[in-house]
């Protein structure tokens, strides 16, 4: 009794422009591991002095180099989250309006200016912050000191120029704006139609199954869309060297003439008449947004990579 014997596994015959795209794409990917690998191992280099280094020795002679380094640190983070509380909820619904309320042809203008919008240079808007926005707000903030001033956020006193963290939040997140947008409508257009469908003939209003369908199917890429744009709020420079009034102090204050530093800022503002320890103290802070910033697109990609495949069918 003869058994039958399994054919042997067929395979593909590998075409020479196969073999070279496959070369360069892995020669690409070493070259970018590496630039990255380069960046890490300069940046900790020449931290390192500023580590070991007397803090009198530093700008501003702080008791220690934390001392130093945490007001830059809580002004990064804090001017971002701001810029990332306003823009968030402003992209979820302009992203909606374009891919489930507006007509063909107004959503495709509308993306066609949201895409522009992204590749404005951030010079610009720290020009628009710094000569339209922070004279418009400067009576506003005054404002609110006299009226709310009980509010911790708003304490007096106000600033006269309207140089403040939030005028900077608030051109961050007009920056940030387009690239939450763009992301989110892109997930939200990928979103299965048999899901769409189904909700709307369980009797749902249009809202009830963005609610069902829409949302819960692209939490995941609101939420790396969010991150990407957090990255890009706290690695911004211009616009908090051109509209920020910085001193060295932590305060949650958005309407004081005397606000917490960004260390993309402070760099951009010092690095020019710095030297000595003090270059290396800078480099030090920029180590740190090194970190803080892949970290937070580390979480993004990975928010990405564990993001369920959706079809139709389920």
């Amino acid at each position: 009794m003869t058994t039958a014997t399994e054919p042997a596994p067929i395979k593909a015959r590998q075409r020479p422009a196969d073999r070279v795209f496959a070369g360069a794409s892995l020669v690409a990917g070493i070259i970018i591991l590496l630039a990255l690998a380069a960046v890490a191992v300069f940046l900790v280099a020449q931290s390192l002095p500023a580590f070991v280094a007397d803090p009198k020795e530093l700008k501003g002679e702080p008791d220690s180099f934390l001392a130093y380094v945490a007001p830059l640190v809580f002004g990064t983070i804090w001017a971002a989250f701001l810029a990332l509380l306003m823009a968030l909820p402003l992209s979820l619904g302009i992203a909606l309006f374009i891919s489930h309320y507006a007509p063909r042809r107004v959503a495709q203008g509308l993306g066609y200016i949201i895409d522009l919008l992204a590749a404005v240079p951030s010079v610009v808007f720290g020009l628009w912050g710094i000569k339209v926005l922070a004279p418009a707000v400067g009576p506003l903030y005054i404002w609110l000191t006299e009226n709310l001033g009980w509010i911790p956020l708003f304490a007096p006193p106000a600033s006269g120029t309207g140089k403040t963290v939030l005028t900077v939040a608030i051109v961050l997140a007009v920056m940030i704006i387009p690239i939450i947008t763009a992301l989110c409508r892109e997930v939200f257009l990928q979103t299965p139609v048999l899901h769409e469908e189904a909700a709307l003939a369980l009797g749902a209003t249009r809202w009830e199954m963005i609610q069902m369908a829409v949302l819960p199917f692209g939490r995941p890429g609101i939420v790396s869309a969010a991150m990407l744009g957090l990255g890009r709020a706290l690695g911004e420079t211009m616009v908090v060297a051109m509209v920020l009034s910085p001193a060295f102090l932590i305060t949650f204050v958005l309407t004081s003439g005397q606000n917490s530093p960004t260390i993309a800022g402070n760099i951009a503002l010092n690095f020019p008449e710095a030297f000595g320890v003090n270059v290396n103290a800078l480099i030090a802070t920029g180590l740190i947004l090194f970190g803080i910033t892949l970290l937070i697109n580390s979480i993004a990609r990975a928010i990405v990579n564990r993001r369920k495949a959706f079809s139709g069918a389920n």
